[in-house]
């Protein structure tokens, strides 16, 4: 198949949604079919059989664009629309795969020429402004309603997790496929450089007390000041837990460490800044309890998926984004409260068999359920649904002009 590949976002970049294109790409690749990305300006080159990148011109006066929606996303989202309708202009497209917010781009190409679409939804995005901005909450009928509308015209929605299903389902779409996101971990990528020791960058206490590990970026959904007030609280029962940081901007990475500093955590708490993801099997080998304190949003973080493989034990919020894939066998899940998570901290720190026990069962659950041979089969699925209805549209025209 020709297909016209819409990603919003910095290609490639080891986050969250680009990582997740490039798996869907590398399955692309391994299928034989031609594919067209158009994608910003920012971003590393990759480079798969059958695969072409078509960047946005370069933007000076926008860089380093951040997860979420932006103003600065929705100006490059405006130069993707572009270049997506040149492209259809030079060729016929089989399907558009929309990657987020570009579903909304991928229904006027559907206008145009009749292209249908696949709707790649890592998020509800009507949900994802207002909880960005909540002067914006008046606007939430609207973005429901343009929400539903992009879902109801796609030819397949492939949401990332059951919470997002649910919201495609009582939009009555056309025909959804969940496709879960995979262990990062086990999708056999590595880059073949030393693999770094966290306790010896660390150094100090780290050495000998027990290692607790948060990767991701540090945008505030993802909870970090509860993380931190909620650390504070557990160090006071104990006092040997270190904890490290994995990712984040530089920008962000200096207000977390002021903040960790007026807690008085300068010794306990350390910002290690971005790592390769090749190597995060290793970084969560080493660690002794995984954290994720997110505090909003329903799509599962796709950490979640590489600290179950990990086997280590996994504190967590008690929150949909969570616990529609960890619950009281596979995590320990708290209320989003520092007292609450805090008292998680102390709770898996003195409890070296339920740490024991949670990595156990987390490790079996990833690997019956979330394995990356799932991952493909589901998406194999999912294409021949594509081609077979791609098929069946020419003589379904030919049908009505023809009754």
């Amino acid at each position: 198949m020709k297909i016209l590949l819409l990603a919003p976002q910095p290609f490639y970049q080891e986050r969250g949604t680009p990582i997740a294109v490039k798996l869907v790409l590398d399955e692309l690749a391994r299928r034989g079919d031609v594919v067209d990305v158009v994608t910003f300006h920012e971003g590393q080159d990759v480079a798969l059989q059958g695969v072409r990148l078509h960047r946005i011109p370069r933007l000076s006066f926008i860089r380093n664009v951040r997860p979420g929606l932006s103003w600065q996303k929705l100006v490059c989202d405006v130069f993707v629309a572009l270049l997506a309708i040149r492209l259809c202009l030079k060729t016929r497209y089989t399907v558009v795969h929309a990657v987020e917010e570009s579903a909304f781009i991928a229904l006027f190409l559907k206008l145009l020429w009749g292209v249908p679409y696949i709707y790649d939804m890592d998020s509800s995005l009507a949900e994802q402004v207002v909880e960005k901005n909540g002067r914006l909450a008046l606007l939430a009928p609207l973005l429901r309603r343009l929400e539903r509308l992009v879902v109801r015209r796609a030819l397949v929605v492939v949401p990332v997790c059951d919470a997002l299903r649910d919201t495609v389902e009582a939009c009555a779409a056309r025909s959804v496929f969940v496709l879960y996101d995979v262990p990062i971990a086990s999708n056999g990528s590595a880059d073949g450089e030393t693999q770094e020791n966290l306790r010896e960058t660390i150094g100090g206490r780290a050495t000998d007390g027990l290692l607790a590990l948060y990767v991701g970026n540090l945008e505030p959904y993802q909870g970090i000041d509860l993380l931190l007030d909620a650390f504070a609280v557990a160090r006071r029962d104990a006092p040997e837990l270190t904890l490290a940081v994995i990712g984040g901007r530089a920008d962000d990475i200096a207000r977390y460490r002021a903040r960790s500093q007026e807690l008085g955590l300068d010794s306990g708490v350390h910002f290690l800044g971005p790592r390769p993801v090749g190597q995060l099997a290793s970084y969560l080998a080493q660690a002794d309890i995984l954290v994720s304190p997110r505090i909003s949003g329903r799509n599962t973080p796709m950490k979640i998926y590489s600290y179950l493989e990990s086997g280590k034990p996994i504190l967590a919020t008690r929150l949909s984004t969570h616990t529609q894939v960890l619950d009281a066998h596979s995590a320990l899940l708290t209320d989003t409260t520092p007292r609450a998570f805090g008292a998680g901290f102390t709770r898996l720190a003195q409890d070296a068999v339920l740490r024991e026990s949670l990595g156990a069962t987390g490790r079996q659950y990833a690997r019956d359920k979330y394995s990356h041979a799932r991952f493909q089969q589901t998406f194999h699925d999912l294409m021949e649904r594509v081609q077979e209805e791609s098929r069946m549209r020419p003589l379904e025209r030919r049908v009505r002009h023809n009754p």
